[in-house]
C-alpha cells in the first residue's frame, strides 16, 4: 500500500506577480477574472453569480495572496472586498490627477 508521502501531490496553477501562470502545490486563497483584472475572495457572491451564468471560468485565475494579485495588476472586487476597493479607488483617482 502506498504511503501518503509517495502519492503525487495535486498541482494548482496560480498567477505570479508578473501575471504569468505558475505551478503550485498549494491552492490559491484569492480568485480573479483575467479580462476584468479583478481579484476577490473565493466565496465572492458576484463571482459565484458569474460562474453560475457560465463563461466566467475561462477567465478565472487564482492568487497565492493579495500582494501577488496587486503586483500582477489586479484591483480588489467592490462586492466582496468593499473597504479595499474604496482605498484602491481613492488611490487611483489621486494617481490620475
Amino acid at each position: 500500500m502506498p504511503r501518503p508521502h509517495d502519492r503525487a501531490r495535486k498541482m494548482y496553477t496560480l498567477l505570479g506577480p508578473d501575471g504569468r501562470p505558475r505551478p503550485s502545490t498549494r491552492p490559491g486563497i484569492l480568485g480573479g477574472h483575467r479580462r476584468g483584472r479583478i481579484y476577490g475572495r473565493l466565496d465572492c457572491p458576484a463571482a459565484r453569480r458569474a460562474i453560475a451564468r457560465g463563461g466566467y471560468m475561462r477567465e478565472r485565475v487564482f492568487f497565492a495572496d493579495e500582494r501577488t494579485a496587486v503586483a500582477a495588476g489586479y484591483r480588489p472586487c467592490a462586492v466582496c472586498l468593499p473597504e479595499r476597493y474604496a482605498r484602491w479607488k481613492v488611490a487611483r483617482a489621486a494617481a490620475l490627477r
